[in-house]
């Protein structure tokens, strides 16, 4: 029996394991047993309700206005009694989050191994996403075993000192996830369900006027940065008031919600809505003529759909897509931001050679990788 324990916290985690832990399922002699810490309450529960996933154990974290210092000591102490109980062969963590960090180093101290799915992403700015590049840095130190999503992930790890035999190339779970929603939702009577569910929860009509979709939450933006990605939005919602329709899932982090609130409402073709679930969120995204975001998981899921990105960061630890053309990083600055969104809504060249640009982040079968992986490595077969 391999006794394999997943920990994750927040909604992107959720997404990027779920393939994973459907996996794991498909194969006896793992007994696969998942761990939330909630790090983030109501966009968790909402993934968990899509991949109709059950956790063994969960802690509930989450309290309002909660600090790193609080979420990590919070996060620790709850997941010593854990390990103790579980006893596990292996402790598998994805991404970048607090939780991560925080799991893999759990798990060091019980001496057990860890596996890091999505490892090696870099943008070589400790403080840039902040916590996000520490915690995948020091997540990554602490695993023995490494999932990079792409070579270029792989040769970050090569280059700061991982062994070779440690680190699989396995593409990003995330197109696993995002493949898997996409094809629950290609009937005819699907979509129109969907679109009814928009209306009755989000208040949304979608019409003839182009989508662009927006998310943004980075944590290292609050204050003038968010502020100018706010105005930037606004500029372009104005400019092309006509032909435009912004959709934006407005994230619950005072933070984002003050400045989006502020600068935003009461532009006609502005809608504000709440986190959305992730299967809706899915079907906006293949609905979209273009996304606006600092989100690393969505530079990801857009190139399957052939939407073009613009990625509202100074850095990102996902160049692959900046690289073969289905992104560009746009910065915070409003003037730069709606100078690239008025590059494609204008010039319908400009769009289409983004369209045409190919997917560098994986194939959908990230998940059968990673589990082949785990049996070889805990079984030698």
């Amino acid at each position: 029996m391999i006794r394999i324990l997943t920990i994750f916290g927040t909604r992107p985690e959720a997404i990027k394991l779920a393939p994973v832990l459907r996996e794991l399922e498909k194969h006896p002699p793992i007994r696969s047993r998942a761990c939330v810490t909630a790090q983030h309450r109501e966009m968790l529960d909402q993934v968990l309700d899509v991949f109709e996933i059950k956790p063994d154990w969960d802690l509930d974290v989450m309290r309002k206005d909660q600090t790193l210092f609080e979420i990590t000591a919070d996060v620790l102490s709850e997941l010593e009694s854990i390990l103790a109980d579980e006893r596990p062969d292996v402790v598998l963590v994805q991404g970048d989050t607090t939780t991560a960090f925080v799991a893999a180093l759990a798990a060091y101290y019980w001496k057990v191994p860890v596996g890091h799915v999505e490892a090696g992403l870099r943008t070589g700015d400790r403080y840039s996403p902040f916590p996000e590049e520490m915690n995948r840095c020091l997540a990554d130190v602490l695993s023995a075993i490494h999932f990079a999503p792409t070579v270029r992930a792989r040769e970050n790890l090569l280059r700061e000192g991982i062994p070779e035999e440690g680190i699989y190339v396995t593409g990003n779970t995330v197109i696993d996830a995002l493949l898997y929603v996409i094809d629950r939702q290609s009937s005819p009577s699907e979509q129109a369900r969907v679109q009814d569910l928009l209306k009755k929860n989000y208040g949304l009509d979608l019409d003839e006027r182009r989508l662009l979709l927006v998310t943004g939450h980075r944590r290292e933006s609050f204050g003038k940065d968010f502020q100018s990605i706010c105005m930037g939005l606004r500029d372009i919602a104005k400019q092309y008031a006509n032909s435009v329709q912004v959709v934006y899932p407005v994230h619950l982090n005072p933070n984002v919600r003050r400045p989006v609130r502020c600068i935003l409402s009461g532009i006609p073709n502005v809608r504000l809505t709440d986190p959305m679930d992730y299967y809706t969120f899915c079907f906006l995204m293949s609905k979209a003529f273009l996304i606006l975001t600092d989100s690393g998981g969505i530079q990801e899921e857009a190139p399957s759909l052939k939407t073009p990105v613009l990625v509202m960061r100074n850095e990102t630890e996902r160049p692959e897509a900046i690289e073969v053309g289905v992104a560009r990083l746009v910065g915070t600055r409003t003037e730069t931001i709606v100078q690239a969104a008025q590059d494609l809504l204008d010039d319908p060249t400009e769009y289409q050679e983004m369209v045409a640009a190919g997917n560098p982040f994986g194939d959908g079968h990230a998940a059968e990788r990673i589990v082949a992986v785990l049996i070889k490595h805990l079984t030698g077969r």
